[in-house]
């Protein structure tokens, strides 16, 4: 019975050595506004910025898919400053040199509202180029495949050189 325990005791410890040095997982740096904009300054990249809700089922499920995905999030990392944005805050957020507010008629912040043109869906993904560019609002849950085609296309500054319709017929997915 000695050895037994012996034996399980010994297993124990090396299952919990290796869970100790297995590498992390890489993870979005999701930014605040504040933060992403005093680093859009120092160094100008796209931006992403993911439009949710706390009751929002499909904006969770993409929090534990897509953007959990180690590809999805390498490439984020890489190439774009990626802020988390409660579409319903009732926070005043400063951006751009424009002051959102809580809109109470629309149970969302006027920040959301702008990024979104008014199309209030959950989740909803936003690209730009900078913090005074158009947005490019994509609705909807997207998974890793899908994401890859937008992410690149507005991180290659592809943009301008031609239409996102052009550009996913030619694009090959590679994730």
């Amino acid at each position: 019975m000695k050895k037994v325990k012996g034996f399980l005791y010994g297993c124990l410890l090396a299952v919990s050595a290796l869970s100790f040095t297995a590498e992390p997982r890489e993870q979005i740096n999701w930014l605040s506004m504040e933060e992403m904009q005093l680093a859009y300054k120092k160094e100008p990249r796209p931006l992403l910025v993911d439009l949710y809700t706390n009751w929002c089922g499909w904006c969770k499920e993409m929090d534990r898919t897509t953007y959990k995905n180690a590809k999805v999030a390498a490439y984020i990392n890489q190439h774009y400053y990626a802020v988390k944005f409660d579409a319903e805050s009732k926070k005043d957020v400063l951006f751009n040199n424009k002051l959102y507010t809580y809109n109470k008629e629309m149970k969302a912040n006027e920040l959301a509202m702008h990024l979104s043109f008014g199309q209030m869906e959950y989740p909803t993904t936003v690209f730009l180029t900078g913090p005074e560019a158009r947005p490019a609002p994509l609705p909807g849950y997207l998974k890793p495949k899908e994401m890859e085609a937008p992410l690149k296309y507005f991180a290659e500054a592809n943009m301008g050189k031609e239409s996102f319709v052009e550009f996913n017929q030619k694009f090959k997915n590679e994730w």
